[in-house]
């Protein structure tokens, strides 16, 4: 294990076993800040009624400290009775396998695929021939079947893999593609093509609805210079708030209370430091209906470097 200071170790143990499910995760039950962070708090919420998450974003001792105690260098990470089971990749594995719903002393029907689509029936995905052939030709002699993913952000995966317990196994015109429980009510309507003049494969879902829209720091200069009416969230944490701000309101969870009471055709705009944060804020708002969702590409550091210099850079 890396060098941890003492003091931080018992921090970080004390949290571990504070509750017999503990998630480190970006951001927090109601509102990760992460694809990954989000995909296990899916597959938690589904399989138990409460466990406790902590938000490295707001302690940068723990966000360091927990990588160097479980000796993982990522997050999320779960904990289980103590015991670390893993992050994002593992936790998805274990919950398609059942032996996370063992860990966990749950039944493994959350994970029956039954209950990821409607009346039982597989998603219907289409493979066209030019996307049949490219695969083919990718796959060669490898052995296992193509697998198709769909975040809870809607982003799409193309990868090959060994079927799963599961997993649904779909024809897709003549081509068999594994859909796993998390994915399979997203994939539903999928249509796989690819073009070969160097653009590959392009994944039209129907399922996706409306995308977050970029928002350069001009144009954002040009809605606040006209007093267009919006309202102005900041998705990082109070320290960076306090280096550099564009007069935002930060992102906690009073704020996620505020954008519940609002109608859903009131614009919303989201900055963080780079544009990854605010990115991730807004798909989720967007998912809860609002219609008018912005992005601040390149967040407050694009800001300082085209529109305002005296915004400090950090």
């Amino acid at each position: 294990m890396a060098a941890i200071d003492p003091a931080l170790k018992a921090r970080i143990q004390d949290t571990i076993t504070s509750d017999r499910v503990v998630l480190f995760m970006k951001g927090s039950r109601n509102f990760p800040q992460c694809g990954f962070s989000a995909t296990v708090a899916q597959i938690l919420n589904g399989l138990v009624p409460q466990y406790k998450t902590v938000n490295v974003l707001t302690d940068p001792d723990i966000r360091e400290g927990i990588k160097a105690f479980s000796e993982w260098p990522t997050i999320p990470q779960l904990y289980i009775d103590g015991k670390f089971v893993g992050g994002c990749d593992i936790v998805r594995e274990l919950f398609q396998s059942g032996e996370l719903q063992g860990l966990l002393g749950v039944s493994g029907a959350a994970n029956a695929p039954a209950a990821a689509a409607p009346s039982g029936e597989p998603p219907k995905v289409t493979v066209t021939p030019a996307a049949k052939q490219a695969i083919i030709a990718a796959k060669g002699d490898d052995p296992g079947t193509l697998r198709l993913e769909v975040s809870a952000d809607f982003e799409h995966a193309l990868s090959i893999d060994e079927p799963g317990s599961g997993d649904f196994q779909v024809d897709a015109g003549g081509i068999t593609v594994l859909v796993d429980a998390q994915s399979a009510a997203r994939a539903n309507g999928i249509r796989v093509d690819y073009d070969a003049s160097g653009a590959g494969f392009k994944i039209d879902n129907p399922n996706e609805g409306p995308k977050v829209r970029q928002l350069s720091p001009e144009g954002l200069k040009s809605m606040l210079d006209a007093k267009t009416p919006f309202e102005f969230f900041d998705v990082r944490t109070p320290a960076e708030q306090r280096l550099a701000t564009l007069g935002a309101r930060l992102l906690d969870e009073e704020a996620v209370a505020y954008i519940d009471t609002l109608d859903k055709n009131v614009p919303l705009v989201f900055h963080c430091h780079h544009g990854g944060r605010s990115q991730a804020a807004a798909e989720r708002f967007l998912r809860q209906g609002f219609r008018e969702v912005y992005n601040l590409a390149g967040g407050i550091d694009a800001w300082s470097t085209s529109i305002d210099p005296q915004i400090p850079r950090y």
